[in-house]
């Protein structure tokens, strides 16, 4: 059976979601993390409210001795610092026990995106004509064509979205909303999908959930389309065209992003289609590859490649 946590340690969760408005699966990660923490600390027969700064780095150490990676070590740190700097703030603790301890840094990497032509390739392989093709191919252009996350596009709403208009409102991260651009693939995807040969035929007689009857995207059984749901159909058609090795959740963002970086896009609006609070997070698409600071560089450089007039050789 798995522990509870204490009382502060959910007033903190609580916090989280009433004042700073994180979502579920946000919460949920926040959730392991502590009950790892408190399970460390009751082994010390220590409380959370009294804990001291050798005992957090004790838990860091017992993390490291783990193998867990530099990120899953960070995380669980910013979780923890989080939570005392709020019982310091909120009069739970005497002092805060983690204000000096120092979250591993973790290198930045590029965000792993596949070609403009792996990406016709997968789409084009959602090619048929009954409803579940229809909206697979719908949800594949969509993802693409907007960077929009799987969670996002599974709580969309019909009433979200405007044909006519070729715009779609996005709720995105902390309940931020953002309006997106859909692009004419999408939108005509889209249309196929909404059309009477698509999402009608696999809407039920009857609706279990008031939710489902307003939902964009539907499952097999009528149902709002989950993100389990949703990325399944992505690795579907990505085993199909040779590209399940390379897929996760979020390949069709970072490839939405880097596509649009690399043909000129300005950076601060690939920020507000992605819905990053941070311009440094976006920043991340602007780094260049060695291959592309190669190809670049033999371009341009006139001592790259080749003789050069008047050097003798």
């Amino acid at each position: 059976m798995t522990a509870a946590l204490s009382l502060p340690a959910e007033e903190f969760l609580s916090w989280l979601a009433v004042e700073r408005g994180r979502s579920a699966n946000t919460l949920a990660a926040y959730r392991r993390d502590l009950r790892a923490y408190e399970s460390f600390l009751h082994g010390s027969s220590t409380d959370v409210t009294k804990a001291t700064e050798s005992e957090v780095l004790g838990f860091v150490e017992l993390l490291r001795a783990r193998a867990l990676s530099d990120a899953s070590v960070r995380r669980h740190v910013v979780t923890v610092r989080s939570m005392h700097r709020f019982l310091a703030d909120e009069d739970h603790a005497a002092r805060d026990p983690a204000a000096d301890v120092a979250a591993p840094r973790v290198p930045q990497s590029l965000p792993k995106a596949i070609s403009e032509e792996e990406v016709t390739m997968l789409i084009d392989a959602a090619n048929g004509v009954s409803p579940s093709a229809r909206r697979d191919r719908a949800i594949l252009e969509l993802l693409y064509g907007t960077g929009m996350r799987i969670g996002e596009l599974c709580g969309l709403s019909l009433g979200d979205l405007d044909l006519s208009e070729r715009m779609v409102r996005v709720l995105g991260k902390g309940s931020k909303e953002r309006l997106l651009p859909v692009g004419r693939y999408a939108a005509d995807a889209l249309g196929e999908w909404l059309g009477p040969l698509g999402r009608p035929k696999l809407a039920p007689l009857q609706w279990k959930r008031r939710n489902d009857a307003e939902a964009m995207f539907l499952n097999q059984r009528g149902g709002r389309l989950t993100r389990q749901g949703a990325w399944g159909i992505v690795r579907l058609y990505a085993d199909r065209v040779g590209l399940g090795d390379r897929m996760h959740p979020h390949v069709l963002r970072h490839s939405c992003a880097t596509h649009l970086v690399e043909r000129g896009a300005d950076i601060r609006t690939v920020q507000e289609l992605l819905g990053h609070s941070s311009l440094s997070t976006t920043q991340r698409y602007t780094m260049v590859t060695p291959e592309r600071l190669r190809s670049a560089y033999e371009a341009a450089h006139p001592r790259a490649r080749g003789s050069v007039r008047g050097s003798g050789q």
